[in-house]
C-alpha cells in the first residue's frame, strides 16, 4: 500500500494571555498512513513562535546537512484583525510542513513528531526527546486526544476530496476503499487542504 503523509494548517484563534496580550494559534493536522507516525490521525495548536523554534531545533538537530525549508517571515505589522495575513501566514506555515516531512531525515525526529503529535511546550518537548522526562515520546504522542467531534462526514469528506482532485493543478490519486474507510475520520476543512505521496 502505497504511504502518504496528508498536512492541513488551518482554523486561526486568538488566545488571550491577559486584558493587554494575545497571539493567534492554529491547529495542525495530520493524517497518514506511515509507519513513521505512531498515531496515524492527530490535530495539534502550534502558534508562529513554535514553528519558529521547530526549524532551528531541527536544523540544530541535523548538523546543517540539510537545509531546512523557510517559514512565512515574521512581520512586525501582522494584525490579528487582518485575514489576508493570517491566511497568507497559514500558507507558508503549511507549505513549510509539508516540504518538512517530504525528508527521511526529518522524519526521524522525535522534536517534529511531538510538535506535531503532542500538546507538549517547547521546553517539555527538548525534555522528553532527550530523555529527561518520566513518559516516553510514544506516550507523550498518545495521550494527546484529537478532537473527533470537529470531524466531518464520511460523505462530507469524500465528496470534498473528489472535488479536491478534479480542481487541483497538481497531481492526486483518489483514495481507494480501505483509505476512504480512514479519511472518514480526518479532518478536512474548507481551505489549505493538501496530500504528500510517500513512495
Amino acid at each position: 500500500m502505497q504511504q502518504f503523509i496528508s498536512v492541513w494548517v488551518r482554523d486561526p484563534r486568538i488566545q488571550k494571555n491577559d486584558f493587554w496580550h494575545a497571539h493567534m494559534d492554529y491547529e495542525i493536522c495530520i493524517h497518514t498512513n506511515s509507519l513513521c507516525f505512531t498515531k496515524k490521525i492527530s490535530c495539534v495548536r502550534r502558534r508562529y513562535s513554535e514553528f519558529v523554534w521547530l526549524r532551528q531545533k531541527l536544523q540544530a538537530n541535523s548538523l546543517l546537512m540539510i537545509q531546512l525549508p523557510e517559514l512565512p517571515p515574521k512581520n512586525p505589522f501582522f494584525s490579528l484583525n487582518n485575514a489576508q495575513q493570517i491566511t497568507e501566514r497559514m500558507k507558508g506555515l503549511q507549505k513549510f510542513l509539508e516540504l518538512t516531512l517530504e525528508s527521511n531525515m526529518l522524519l526521524s525526529d522525535s522534536c517534529l513528531h511531538l510538535f506535531l503529535q503532542s500538546d507538549l511546550g517547547v521546553s517539555k518537548i527538548e525534555a522528553c526527546a532527550s530523555g529527561r522526562s518520566h513518559y516516553s515520546v510514544s506516550q507523550a504522542v498518545l495521550r494527546c486526544g484529537c478532537k473527533l467531534r470537529r470531524f466531518h462526514s464520511q460523505e462530507d469528506l469524500l465528496e470534498t476530496s473528489r472535488k479536491e482532485s478534479c480542481d487541483s493543478d497538481s497531481v492526486r490519486t483518489r483514495p481507494n476503499h480501505n483509505q476512504e474507510e480512514t479519511l472518514a475520520l480526518c479532518l478536512i476543512g474548507p481551505d489549505l487542504t493538501t496530500t504528500r505521496k510517500r513512495p
